[in-house]
């Protein structure tokens, strides 16, 4: 009974982002979280899909503008696949089409990439607890 308790309360990440320094500055921050672990580190929204499959994360950190394929084409197929993964878009300032993708059925949330770490770990943490009530009820 208590392997099952402890296994609902450690959140499963998948960090999706073409930049390897944020892939890995965001995977050491995670890290340092108590019950979150880092399941996986995509360069691209390819790779993201299939790590997805592999992992079963709960939450995907999906940077938007990747090569191969980018976070907006990637959003759709892990939802396809794994409708309770809650997404958090992750934009760069850049991005003129923040409100778009805020409006956009596949991403659970959006986040700016200029965002205070402790922020994106609070929103991925309560993207997590949405996470859990969905596999929960279904």
């Amino acid at each position: 009974m208590l392997m099952l308790s402890c296994e609902f309360s450690t959140l499963r990440v998948l960090v999706a982002d073409d930049h390897e320094l944020t892939r890995l500055t965001l995977q050491l921050a995670f890290s340092c979280q108590e019950n979150i672990q880092v399941v996986g580190l995509a360069s691209n929204g390819q790779e993201a899909i299939e790590m997805v499959k592999r992992h079963h994360p709960d939450v995907i950190v999906l940077d938007l503008q990747m090569p191969v394929m980018d976070g907006w084409s990637a959003s759709s197929h892990i939802k396809a696949i794994s409708p309770q993964t809650q997404i958090l878009a992750y934009s760069s300032v850049e991005d003129v089409s923040f409100a778009q993708t805020k409006a956009m059925p596949s991403f659970d949330d959006v986040c700016k990439k200029d965002v205070p770490t402790t922020e994106l770990i609070a929103l991925v943490r309560q993207l997590g607890k949405r996470s859990g009530d969905a596999s929960m009820a279904g």
